[in-house]
């Protein structure tokens, strides 16, 4: 009688610890084919050529991930979190964000019903957590990034060494803030990065504001390779600069299935070595998105970006056009199928198209179609 006593006292003290306490797993796997015009290589003799060319490519509406999250109540409205969350290529099994076993998120923090969160790890900055809700990304994924991707819209970088904090929500009002270190000593500035943001979602209105500032960011955030194709256009990447600053604001508004978003970011580049002997590089982009559902499971999604450069140095003006097109259809609630067009077309000093993830064009237009499949778990 008493060992039973004792089994039912102890499974209902472990019972009372799993309700405290949760992990989940949980994934996306992305998977698809990508046909893409006048893709440049260089040939033989080291010219550059164009032709058209078949990608299998993982994660491009999403990029493809498995995770854990976390969280355990230590009471009075507190509790500890935590996320790990893996990035990799459904097509190879290889490490994405340069190999890291977690590049995609590692963090661990607290969390409290009235004060707010505050994380320490490798995580997103304002400009992804405010922005990019309202951008095209959540329909188009990689290929809803703007040139280059240099405003961070689709996260092509995390922060190391960050703090962050995040407000709760005040009747649809939330704000935040992220700091990283730079981690040089007796150099507090070198490789630092801090980010600000503010959003608002209430009904059928989203609007969103962030700011975020990176010193030395080729290498204090691109560690993973360039975000030009130097094959083409001959130079290190845009982000080998002595700081990047970024200013973005935004917002979407529902009527019914159909939701309309506009946004405007502003990247500046001081000194970046994309130019011979630097140049200051300054980007605006400007986006308008849609999306309709036209049934509970097929959505139809359109977005429109100009993009306008100016290179300081040189006083060449590239500019840009980009056009995506795209229907999504859901098989179940956790798989969809899908497939995008994009157009982009190179204008004003601009010379080759690039649409972000596929490599330059040998000519001023580029045009990509995408069919793929999506799985969560």
């Amino acid at each position: 009688m008493k060992k039973t006593l004792l089994a039912v006292a102890l499974l209902g003290a472990f019972s009372a610890a799993q309700a405290q306490s949760n992990v989940t797993l949980y994934g996306v796997l992305d998977a698809g084919v990508t046909y893409v015009s006048k893709q440049a290589f260089k040939d033989a003799n080291g010219n550059i050529q164009g032709g058209s060319n078949w990608l299998a490519q993982s994660g491009v509406a999403q990029g493809s991930r498995w995770g854990l999250r976390g969280s355990e109540d230590l009471g009075g409205g507190l509790k500890a979190i935590f996320t790990l969350e893996n990035g990799f290529d459904v097509f190879s099994g290889q490490l994405q964000q340069g190999g890291r076993m977690f590049g995609r998120q590692s963090f661990v923090g607290l969390s409290s019903n009235s004060l707010g969160t505050v994380t320490l790890g490798r995580q997103y900055d304002s400009v992804v957590d405010f922005l990019q809700p309202v951008s095209s990304v959540p329909s188009f994924g990689l290929y809803g990034a703007h040139f280059g991707d240099v405003d961070n819209i689709d996260n092509t970088f995390r922060t190391n060494n960050s703090v962050k904090y995040t407000s709760v929500n005040y009747n649809g009002l939330t704000f935040g803030g992220m700091f990283s270190f730079g981690g040089q000593a007796g150099q507090f500035a070198t490789n630092r990065a801090f980010s600000v943001g503010t959003g608002y979602a209430n009904g059928p209105l989203t609007l969103g504001a962030a700011y975020l500032n990176v010193n030395n960011p080729s290498a204090a955030v691109y560690d993973n390779g360039g975000t030009l194709d130097k094959a083409v256009f001959g130079a290190t990447p845009l982000q080998q600069a002595d700081q990047l600053r970024v200013f973005g604001v935004g917002g979407s508004y529902s009527f019914g299935p159909a939701t309309i978003g506009l946004l405007y970011t502003n990247t500046k580049l001081k000194n970046s070595s994309f130019i011979a002997g630097g140049s200051d590089i300054k980007v605006d982009n400007y986006e308008i998105n849609a999306k309709y559902m036209l049934t509970p499971a097929l959505q139809l999604a359109a977005m429109y970006t100009y993009t306008n450069a100016k290179f300081d140095r040189l006083g060449s003006k590239p500019k840009y056009h980009q056009v995506n097109l795209g229907v999504d259809y859901w098989l179940s609630k956790r798989t969809d199928a899908y497939v995008m067009g994009v157009y982009q077309k190179a204008a004003g000093d601009a010379k080759n198209a690039e649409i972000y993830g596929l490599g330059a064009s040998s000519t001023d237009k580029q045009i990509a179609l995408r069919v793929g499949l999506r799985h969560k778990f």
